[in-house]
């Protein structure tokens, strides 16, 4: 039904402040009745982190921050839903606005700060929805004010790994001071140490992955892919939002704000760094492209980057849920042309070309 919907309300929402159209979204879908997606043709199914995702298109982590509606988000037909980002105590984020919708180039910054109802709601929520079909993994972050951030994330993950099927560590939103340092290659060995180690103290069945930022240097790529598996990371996601402004942008205005940069434009960049993870890695670390996906025509091109499933959030915004089933109608007709039964086939396939670009 909200599917249907969207162009007829496109509108009204846009006509409101970004946030406040968010939340209106979030409450319908509050509101509406509990619906389970048809199921999937087998063709689309990925098994990767010891799971099966039923079709490989997830919903990215920022649009449902606290876990009040990953059943109505399945029901729209994702593969699987990534909440959060979640911090141990509850914190309001950056002052409003701080989210800024740049139209005509299909893009969204935000600023949010990791706004947060605290890990301890986060849970209970995620705890009430046990033995429901659906997969649903959580992203976690570290307080602005805390002492301590590495023990931020193992407290996250102590809580919320046992109601879940991965948790993402986010060391890479551009909008909380400091947090992209986590990414060196020091901070990242510890952290991700301890954030395993918290996995396996609650129960070793829900992933770890690692969500990496677009601007970094291929040094420190690297540095972060030999400390993932050195680590036992079990994925990486490729990638976060951009601090980057790119000279073509059509919002120039927009374009001034303060914040991570999603939606088209970042599409080139985060591929291309797909890519070049992908070669990396190879078949030891699978990968979860992000990035400016808002056709089947990006998500096919993500996969053949190098990912074995693919996230969007910010393409939500202008072509509404009934992109979901576009998406995954148009990877059919890609794999029934070339002949493919499963997406593995296609997975990795332009890598070294993109890299090269």
């Amino acid at each position: 039904m909200i599917d249907v919907l969207f162009p007829l309300v496109r509108p009204v929402l846009h006509g409101l402040d970004a946030e406040t159209a968010h939340n209106l979204t979030l409450r319908a879908l509050a509101a509406l009745p509990a619906r389970r997606p048809a199921a999937d043709d087998g063709r689309l199914a990925v098994e990767i982190l010891g799971r099966r995702f039923p079709n490989p298109v997830g919903l990215a982590a920022g649009f449902d921050k606290g876990a009040a509606v990953p059943d109505a988000l399945l029901g729209l037909g994702f593969g699987f839903v990534e909440v959060g980002g979640v911090v141990p105590l509850p914190q309001p984020g950056n002052p409003r606005p701080r989210v800024f919708r740049l139209a005509r180039d299909r893009a969204v910054i935000n600023r949010f700060g990791l706004n947060s109802e605290g890990v301890a709601v986060v849970a209970g929520r995620l705890a009430a929805r046990a033995g429901r079909p659906g997969l649903v993994g959580v992203n976690i972050g570290a307080n602005k004010e805390s002492g301590d951030r590495l023990a931020d994330y193992a407290a996250c993950t102590r809580r919320l790994a046992p109601h879940v099927a991965f948790v993402t560590v986010n060391v890479s939103s551009p909008n909380t001071p400091g947090l992209r340092d986590l990414q060196g290659e020091a901070f990242l060995d510890e952290l991700l140490a301890r954030v395993v180690e918290a996995r396996d103290e609650a129960g070793p069945s829900a992933a770890v992955l690692l969500k990496i930022a677009p601007d970094i240097t291929r040094e420190a790529l690297d540095a972060i892919c030999e400390t993932a598996l050195r680590r036992g990371v079990q994925a990486l996601v490729v990638s976060n939002t951009t601090i980057a402004r790119p000279a073509s942008l059509a919002e120039a205005d927009l374009a001034k704000q303060t914040g991570g940069l999603s939606g088209r434009p970042l599409f080139g960049p985060s591929t291309r760094l797909l890519a070049e993870t992908y070669l990396r890695v190879g078949d030891r670390l699978p990968l979860i492209g992000v990035g400016g996906i808002d056709s089947a025509e990006a998500a096919w091109a993500k996969i053949r980057a190098g990912a074995s499933l693919v996230q969007l959030y910010s393409a939500l915004v202008y072509e509404g849920p009934g992109l979901v089933g576009t998406i995954k109608r148009g990877l059919l007709a890609r794999m029934q042309a070339e002949g493919l039964t499963s997406l593995t086939g296609a997975v990795g396939r332009d890598a070294a070309a993109l890299a090269k670009d």
